[in-house]
């Protein structure tokens, strides 16, 4: 069939045109509601993932607490922020004068459950994070005696000894305060720790837990983490080392202990001022 003469044919040019049109309509650009659009994607990307990596980073690397009392003076002070290494003790064993967070859940508390309902539980993950969860049953101590450890106080100068070495404890307890106003005599029982707070006139610890379970000892397997950073606020700001009399050659002479008898705490002493702390049994140390 022969083309009609009046219907030109597209030629080479016109082609292009074509396609150029095409390739500006490609480029134009976004309208305001695609851009927002895109923005408003991107961003929730952002927030979901830094969520989850801090959400990993408190379950199994670093997290974050709150010191809300008195009981570990002045070495934390109340409103510190403290990270706590939730790894450390994979690696080495929990040593004596490490500031430990536990749960006292089964121990120095009774035993209580997490929360069923799941949006509770996300919202208590969320404000643990940044160490804003109110009172709960975590307790912040420092490690004076480990598995095997004879723990007693106090010699004729007044010190907690520690298989027989006395602690020169100056340097961290409260200014003022000795050693201990409750005599005790403690052997350390397997898996279990004998921890103190450093403000020791105000602190319900393991001397005043003698009708809990484990007899004021707590058991490893409650410690969360050790304690290494005061994060906030910023004039605070530092590490938190074990102190130098912990590092004493004698303490290496701790007996292992495979069967070690229930702690022992001495006397009615320490019941009688268990009860003038009585009341401050319910807070969080």
């Amino acid at each position: 069939m022969t083309p009609d003469p009046a219907t030109p044919a597209p030629d080479a040019e016109s082609g292009a045109e074509v396609a150029d049109e095409q390739v500006s309509a490609d480029n134009a650009p976004e309208s305001g509601t695609n851009r927002k659009r895109h923005f408003g994607r991107d961003l929730a990307v952002i927030v979901i993932a830094a969520l989850v990596l801090t959400i990993l980073l408190k379950a199994f690397v670093v997290q974050v607490f709150s010191i809300p009392s008195g009981s570990m003076e002045n070495t934390l002070l109340p409103g510190d922020r403290i990270l706590v290494n939730k790894l450390v003790y994979r690696f080495r064993p929990i040593e004596r004068g490490d500031i430990v967070v536990f749960s006292g859940s089964g121990s120095w508390d009774p035993a209580t459950p997490g929360p069923s309902n799941p949006f509770v539980r996300f919202w208590d993950d969320a404000t643990s994070l940044v160490g804003i969860a109110g009172p709960g049953t975590d307790y912040v101590k420092r490690v004076i005696g480990v598995p095997g450890d004879h723990v007693v106080c106090c010699n004729a100068q007044g010190q907690v000894t520690v298989n027989g070495v006395p602690l020169s404890e100056k340097s961290y307890l409260f200014p003022g305060a000795v050693p201990s106003q409750v005599r005790f005599n403690v052997t350390v029982p397997s898996g279990r720790l004998w921890v103190m707070g450093d403000n020791r006139g105000d602190s319900a610890d393991s001397r005043y837990r003698r009708t809990d379970p484990g007899s004021g000892t707590i058991p490893e397997s409650a410690v969360v983490g050790r304690a290494f950073l005061i994060i906030s606020p910023p004039s605070r700001i530092t590490d938190l080392p074990i102190p130098n009399t912990f590092q004493q050659a004698g303490f290496r002479a701790a007996a292992a202990v495979a069967a070690a008898p229930p702690a022992e705490v001495g006397g009615g002493v320490a019941v009688a001022a268990a009860g003038t702390l009585a009341w401050r049994r319910r807070r969080r140390h």
